[in-house]
């Protein structure tokens, strides 16, 4: 990896509901979200889209209309920026994820590469939601790659577990997924990988070779020591208010640029720069 620390922040989630939580919805919004994380150092913002009619703003939405207003807003706020589209849905039809990709064609897309019990208890022994299987079978997965390849899109894998770090490896060695795989190490979530700095090296170390990586980490004041980690260990770096409402010394963050600059703070304490958008297309093999 560069010296250059790759920023990436995820501007809202899925399902957090924007009247109790500062998450942006509308173009405007994810666009004046985007330019703060920008301002900060982001030079890569990861999307979900929201039901844009009032009041629904907590749902997500797979309407092509509203992914492109919503990109477009981020790219003529940020000039230089790489968009990194979700595509997770649950089931078979990915209509939905494979038009936004059409519509919205990202430099970059997630690609949930395995299947995962999605799953929270909660401290009275009930179930937080009703115990759900996020499904990614592996024709899901390819049939996911080729739609990314037919628009030029790079992947990165989202490993909620070890052994879909593994999996990821061995799809690397199929031939499915280039040259220089990215893949997310995601942890924090309660049903897999927790967001523990010590797990780092053991999960990096199971990598496929030339392998760019990042770690995704949800959670409140633990997820700062895995991102000083991964900065120590040569990965990109990522935060926003998808993966958590809390800055290093505890206060709720209110924006995420607030976060963002916490992060990059964590990438110039382990001796790294922050990368430009010029920095960060170059090292991803992306057109200026």
């Amino acid at each position: 990896m560069s010296d250059a620390a790759i920023l990436t922040c995820a501007l809202t989630g899925v399902l957090t509901d924007p009247q109790r939580h500062h998450v942006p919805v509308t173009p405007e919004e994810m666009a004046a979200e985007a330019r703060r994380a920008f301002d900060a150092g982001a030079t890569i913002m990861h999307c979900h889209f929201r039901d844009q009619r009032p009041g629904m703003g907590r749902l997500p939405s797979w309407d092509p209309a509203v992914a492109q207003s919503i990109c477009d807003a981020i790219r003529e706020a940020c000039p230089g920026v790489v968009i990194n589209m979700s595509t997770g849905v649950v089931g078979d039809d990915i209509s939905g994820p494979v038009a936004c990709l059409e519509s919205v064609k990202p430099e970059m897309a997630a690609l949930n590469a395995g299947s995962l019990n999605y799953l929270k208890l909660r401290s009275n022994g009930q179930w937080a939601w009703p115990p759900m299987l996020f499904d990614n079978p592996v024709a899901k997965i390819e049939r996911f790659i080729a739609a990314m390849d037919a628009h030029d899109v790079i992947p990165e894998c989202e490993c909620f577990d070890t052994g879909i770090v593994r999996s990821v490896a061995m799809f690397a060695a199929k031939g499915m997924l280039g040259d220089h795989p990215h893949v997310s190490l995601v942890m924090g979530v309660a049903s897999g990988m927790p967001a523990k700095a010590a797990w780092l090296p053991l999960l990096v170390d199971e990598l496929p070779p030339k392998a760019a990586w990042q770690a995704i980490v949800i959670g409140r004041a633990e997820v700062w020591a895995v991102h000083r980690r991964t900065a120590e260990l040569g990965g990109m770096l990522r935060t926003g208010l998808e993966d958590t409402f809390y800055l290093p010394d505890g206060e709720k963050a209110t924006s995420n640029g607030q976060l963002v600059e916490a992060l990059a703070k964590a990438a110039t304490e382990a001796g790294r720069t922050v990368a430009s958008p010029e920095e960060t297309r170059r090292i991803l093999g992306l057109a200026a």
